[in-house]
């Protein structure tokens, strides 16, 4: 059973920074490719930067370029989201995710607030 579970999210100040965790199991995680996605208020949810099963490649939304950087512990099964210098239009639920055979698999989300 493919289980992604977020946290980290929270509170922060325009300009601060924040790390979100994604844990993943029931998969072969060092196999997979891994996104994160967001969901604002009144939003589509959208891509806000993937990263290759070896972590060698990474792809980021142009909204989130130079502001936040992707990673992945392969031995923890984790991937990771550094946002740096967030602003408040930032402010979204963030969600883990992995495509698996096509089929789409979605943690519950962790809501980020960037708010002074």
């Amino acid at each position: 059973q493919v289980q992604l579970a977020e946290s980290g999210g929270g509170l922060v100040q325009p300009g601060g920074s924040l790390r979100l965790s994604c844990a993943a199991s029931g998969f072969t995680f060092n196999w997979s490719r891994m996104n994160w996605y967001r969901q604002a208020p009144g939003k589509e949810r959208e891509l806000v930067a993937g990263i290759s099963s070896t972590g060698g490649s990474t792809n980021y939304a142009d909204s989130m370029k130079g502001r936040s950087t992707i990673s992945r512990d392969n031995a923890k099964n984790t991937v990771y989201l550094q946002m740096n210098s967030p602003k408040p239009e930032d402010t979204a639920v963030y969600y883990c995710n992995v495509n698996l055979g096509e089929v789409n698999y979605w943690g519950k989300g962790t809501l980020v607030t960037v708010s002074s």
